[in-house]
């Protein structure tokens, strides 16, 4: 048995000449846009249909209505001024602790305003090791100056 496939009678395409000549079949409509022109029609009694059930008390139906005409309601948040935020970084994330225990800043803000504290806790570490590093460069410098 020989492990090379067949090619008797097969032959090469010529340079300059395509394989498929007739290119590639033109593709139809994808099945759910055939589905939804198909469905365009019927609509009116589908949606008649649904609104009946959900007045009926089918709640799925109802749901399915809800949800596609009335969006979910989402939270807005009302900006709210609670004094000056002073003092040190530890101070400043115990003055919005308080104000979110007290009610006067909500619960989301709050996590808001901490997770900016801790960023700024960063920057200000950064800039410290970065002022650290300028000095002890700048005393190895003179150190080996003298040499």
């Amino acid at each position: 048995m020989s492990s090379e496939p067949n090619t008797s009678g097969l032959r090469p395409c010529r340079k300059g000449e395509s394989g498929n000549p007739h290119g590639r079949r033109a593709k139809g409509l994808a099945t759910a846009e055939r589905i939804r022109n198909a469905l365009v029609k019927e609509l009116p009694g589908i949606l008649e249909t649904v609104v009946k059930s959900a007045k009926g008390g089918d709640i799925t139906a109802a749901k399915t209505i809800l949800e596609r005409v009335l969006p979910p309601l989402k939270a807005i948040e009302v900006p709210v001024s609670f004094g000056d935020l002073a003092g040190s970084l530890s101070q400043q994330g115990q003055t919005i602790l308080a104000a979110a225990a007290s009610g006067t800043l909500p619960p989301g803000q709050a996590a808001q305003l901490l997770g900016a504290v801790a960023a700024q806790a960063k920057i200000l570490e950064v800039d410290e090791l970065e002022r650290r590093l300028t000095e002890l460069e700048k005393r190895l410098g003179a150190t080996h100056g003298d040499r």
